[in-house]
């Protein structure tokens, strides 16, 4: 389909919006040109002082070409013989009124076309007017704009240092003495009855206690030394509710780091995957691209994950860049490996995350090992993530 050309005065005007700005703008000019002789220096030069004045609300280009056609009329008038100016202006006086050029007399100037002044005065206070107004919507606009972006800093910031205190608080508080309440009720291995039989609970580690009985949602805690990671890891039964609350079921957009609902911390599944949001002000995984640079995991090279049952001591394998596919994709999903079904399977899922690697470690994996794999945000791409696979070394 053949696209609209708008052309006025020579000049092409992309969008029909621009080209009745400048219809608007011809219909102004055409009026001035029928008002001003532009053989009479006088008014020449009042008409080229109230354009460079803008005392004409022009909108588009025309207005520009129109003032330098007017300025270039009257540099030629200025560069004419002296007098030549005037005798032409006064002759075409003198038409005007009846005289001939050769009788003497004043020559009067034509009268003045009031009503297309007062039309052409009012076009202009209409338009000075309907700018004004769109001035005003414009710097209200604004204003709602800086307030709203002021209160989302501001509860950005709160919600950030809010995030930080308490995890200090948190952190100090699991290397705090075991209450003596919480020693007085809690008792040893638990047995729970399923489908498949009796599960023996292991107790709660001592260190884990207070927190556990704070929020019986806690399932661990991790930690990465030289970075901000050092944070409770909870797990409920879907992954969407600490997107967006804190470990004390606030509402709270840096939400907690949560093991997927998927895992099993006692019967350990083969791949314990974290999450946790990608935040700009550093908390929750908002450090853990660090381990995008190789130098950073050389020098960092372990991660210490605790289940509130056991300690764990975990050796990275593999760091890569990965997205949320569609289910129709054909393509391999890291968040969907959580237990292996084979040795063929396992190793299958190594050979994809070896080949995503930014570097290779030279840690390997075999059937029957444990993996923690921490996942947070990434915005290379739409739903891109960033991904720190490691493999479990000890206790």
């Amino acid at each position: 389909m053949a696209q609209k050309v708008y052309i006025v005065e020579g000049r092409q005007f992309r969008t029909e919006a621009d080209y009745r700005r400048a219809l608007r703008d011809k219909k102004v000019i055409d009026r001035l040109r029928e008002q001003i002789d532009f053989q009479n220096r006088s008014q020449l030069s009042q008409l080229v002082k109230a354009l460079q004045q803008k005392k004409y609300p022009f909108l588009t280009l025309l207005g520009q070409d129109f003032m330098e056609e007017a300025e270039e009329a009257l540099q030629q008038l200025n560069k004419s013989p002296s007098g030549a100016g005037k005798r032409k202006g006064k002759q075409a006086a003198k038409k005007s009124s009846g005289q001939s050029p050769g009788r003497k007399g004043t020559a009067q100037p034509p009268p003045e076309d009031t009503g297309q002044d007062d039309q052409m005065e009012k076009y202009v206070q209409e338009e000075l007017r309907r700018r004004e107004k769109i001035r005003k919507r414009l710097a209200l606009l604004c204003s709602v704009v800086a307030v709203v972006c002021l209160g989302y800093f501001g509860i950005y910031t709160y919600q950030a240092s809010r995030t930080e205190r308490e995890f200090a608080r948190l952190a100090a508080y699991k290397e705090k003495e075991q209450d003596l309440l919480v020693q007085e009720v809690t008792v040893g291995p638990l047995i729970h009855y399923t489908e498949e039989g009796e599960r023996v609970i292991p107790e709660v580690l001592d260190e884990y206690k207070n927190l556990y009985n704070s929020n019986k949602r806690l399932i661990g805690w991790l930690k990465i030394d030289d970075t901000k990671i050092d944070y409770p890891v909870m797990q409920t039964t879907n992954n969407e509710y600490f997107l967006n609350h804190n470990f004390n079921q606030q509402s709270d957009r840096n939400g907690a780091l949560f093991l997927d609902k998927d895992c099993d911390v006692l019967e350990p599944s083969t791949n314990l995957i974290i999450y946790g949001h990608h935040m700009k002000s550093g908390n929750m995984f908002g450090t853990l691209d660090k381990y995008s640079s190789e130098e950073f995991y050389k020098e960092h090279p372990v991660i210490q994950f605790d289940s509130i049952y056991e300690k764990g001591t975990y050796e990275v394998m593999y760091v890569f860049r990965s997205k949320i596919y569609s289910e129709e994709d054909v393509v391999f999903k890291y968040y969907q490996f959580i237990d292996a079904g084979s040795e063929q399977e396992f190793n299958s899922n190594m050979q994809e995350m070896a080949s995503m690697s930014l570097y290779d470690t030279g840690v390997t994996a075999s059937y029957g090992d444990h993996l923690l794999t921490l996942s947070t945000c990434d915005y290379y791409v739409n739903d891109g993530r960033f991904v720190v696979v490691a493999k479990r070394v000890g206790g």
